[in-house]
């Protein structure tokens, strides 16, 4: 800036102030330097970043000032839900209500004694009981096999779960479901016994993931 004075007369004098117009380079890019930005201590960092594309003479040489006020009022108000109408919710609501009262998983046995727990060479849980203590699916699922044996599991129930999901119950006293039956957490599948290779009554269960086996605790709910 250069600043010159001109004496017209006695009493009369002219100020005069000569400034430099800016450059192109000069001008303030239409994006805003994100070094500067993350350095700002107070106010919100997305605020400010916004702030200075919607000011910037460029931007509003291109959209126009209401574009630019409608496009900050649509970051800061949210657009209304697709389901405003009462109908529409009450359908959603109802169908929580009935996901949230039907059991997902659930454990074997109305009475929980655990007797011998996951190991690398026990890849089940073993769970205590009576010959004839009722034995329920963990999860509703289609009956994939059902085997009779004297020897290792015994009398067994293999229940597909889908995706992959598969859990057995050995060692029954006796089956009461067939193979490609349905079955879900209400249904008695089976009663519990001692058949195969086992020492006293009780429930031997296995979950596996596309074979490979699972801790049943990882799926069973906590107690």
């Amino acid at each position: 800036m250069i600043q010159t004075t001109i004496n017209l007369s006695r009493k009369r004098k002219l100020h005069l102030r000569i400034v430099k117009r800016r450059g192109a380079s000069e001008e303030k890019p239409l994006l805003p330097n994100m070094g500067e930005v993350m350095r700002i201590r107070r106010g919100s960092k997305f605020s400010r970043f916004f702030k200075h594309i919607f000011e910037h003479k460029n931007f509003k040489r291109i959209f126009g000032a209401n574009m630019a006020l409608a496009i900050v009022a649509s970051t800061i108000f949210p657009t209304q839900n697709a389901f405003a109408n009462g109908a529409d919710e009450n359908i959603i609501s109802a169908e929580i209500v009935q996901l949230t009262t039907e059991k997902g998983v659930q454990y074997p046995v109305e009475n929980v004694s655990v007797t011998q727990g996951y190991k690398f060479f026990h890849p089940a849980i073993d769970f205590d009981g009576l010959t004839g203590d009722v034995i329920y699916p963990i999860m509703a699922g289609t009956v994939g096999a059902v085997a009779y044996s004297n020897y290792a599991y015994g009398n067994a129930i293999l229940i597909d779960h889908g995706s992959g999901l598969t859990s057995l119950y050995a060692h029954l006293s006796k089956i009461n479901v067939a193979q490609g039956q349905k079955v879900n957490v209400n249904t008695i599948i089976g009663l519990m016994g001692a058949t195969g290779r086992a020492y006293g009554d009780h429930l031997h269960l296995e979950i596996r993931d596309n074979g490979r086996p699972l801790n049943p605790y990882s799926i069973l709910p906590v107690q």
